[in-house]
């Protein structure tokens, strides 16, 4: 059985934040990487720098553990519907594959990222 090893309030916590951040009326991204990457996250954080909402969503996530942000990204990845549950191994492992040090960067990036979320967690809720 699939176990979500991250804190499901802190789950609900970075959602909050994603939708509070995502429903401004001046946040909008181009088309969304596959994989967070030096230019990208520049391209956001330079955007956003001086909002405070990015900023608080931002050190949210990166003040999570490696691993929490790993998982953090295969629970997007589920949400989205990328995988299902029963590949929750492997989406933990493709996440692991492509973690980097802008990875809040690429989270923050994705349009529908609360909503993914959101989702994810409600199969891990249904699942339990």
């Amino acid at each position: 059985m699939a176990e979500l090893e991250l804190n499901r309030d802190t789950v609900r916590q970075i959602i909050d934040m994603a939708r509070e951040f995502h429903t401004r009326d001046d946040v909008t991204f181009d088309e969304e990487p596959a994989i967070a990457d030096e230019f990208w996250s520049d391209q956001v954080s330079a955007e956003f720098a001086a909002d405070p909402y990015y900023q608080e969503l931002k050190t949210g996530i990166e003040d999570l553990e490696p691993d929490q942000q790993i998982s953090l990204v295969a629970l997007m990845w589920l949400g989205r519907g990328d995988y299902s549950l029963s590949e929750w191994g492997d989406a933990v492992a493709n996440a692991e594959d492509s973690w980097n040090d802008h990875t809040a960067d690429y989270l923050i990036g994705t349009s529908l990222f609360a909503d993914y979320l959101a989702e994810g967690l409600e199969q891990f809720e249904s699942s339990d």
